[in-house]
């Protein structure tokens, strides 16, 4: 089994509780507008054997509290979802946790959901027109499902407003020098920071869709 992947990520603090292994997958066919990943939109071959992905990160997976899976979007990959995601259980008892931006109700069916693989599931479109005041959600209209004892257990703490102080990013480097911010920002940050740096002499890119 092979799964296209956009990049992998230790440690990751801002995408659920603790310190986590994010695995971001490449393609999405949701493509939502103001989206700030839209390079993780464009669909590619699946190029990566699962069980390489998961030798990959089971050092990381040791000192881990769970396993964060986004994109992209995971489940226009369902197949390859299903065996991350049953090789990531049998490697650590932290908990997993995805993002989609399917509704709910097309995906509760997948084997994951429906067999409790996945502890904490956050569903639904991002909406630019939506507010933004709750935790781990890029809009209001999204859904934080706690699936499992261990998801209510570690999750139901986000199910709350956003008090304003938990509003941090977890800064990446890739190996050819890219530079990645991981979490949730808040609307226009990204843009905010390119004009900034841009007037300090500076040239970024983002992957933030326009507003």
């Amino acid at each position: 089994m092979k799964v296209a992947l956009s990049r992998v990520h230790f440690p990751v603090t801002t995408l659920g509780p603790g310190r986590r292994v994010g695995i971001w997958f490449q393609g999405c066919s949701v493509r939502c507008p103001g989206c700030i990943s839209m390079d993780t939109w464009h669909p590619r071959q699946a190029d990566v054997e699962v069980s390489m992905l998961l030798e990959s990160i089971r050092g990381w997976l040791a000192e881990s509290d769970g396993v964060t899976i986004s994109g992209g979007e995971p489940f226009d990959q369902p197949d390859a979802l299903m065996a991350v995601v049953e090789g990531v259980r049998h490697l650590t008892h932290g908990s997993v946790f995805v993002y989609s931006g399917h509704s709910y109700s097309s995906i509760c069916s997948h084997p994951a959901v429906a067999e409790g693989l996945i502890d904490a599931l956050m569903s639904e479109p991002f909406m630019l027109d939506e507010r933004q005041t709750l935790l781990l959600r890029g809009s209001d209209n999204q859904r934080l499902h706690l699936l499992t004892e261990k998801g209510k257990a570690e999750f139901s703490c986000f199910e709350r407003d956003d008090s304003g102080d938990t509003k941090n990013l977890d800064f990446m480097v890739d190996n050819d020098g890219a530079v990645w911010l991981a979490g949730i920002p808040q609307r226009g940050d990204m843009r905010k920071l390119q004009a900034l740096l841009a007037s300090q002499g500076h040239v970024i890119s983002v992957t933030e869709g326009r507003q």
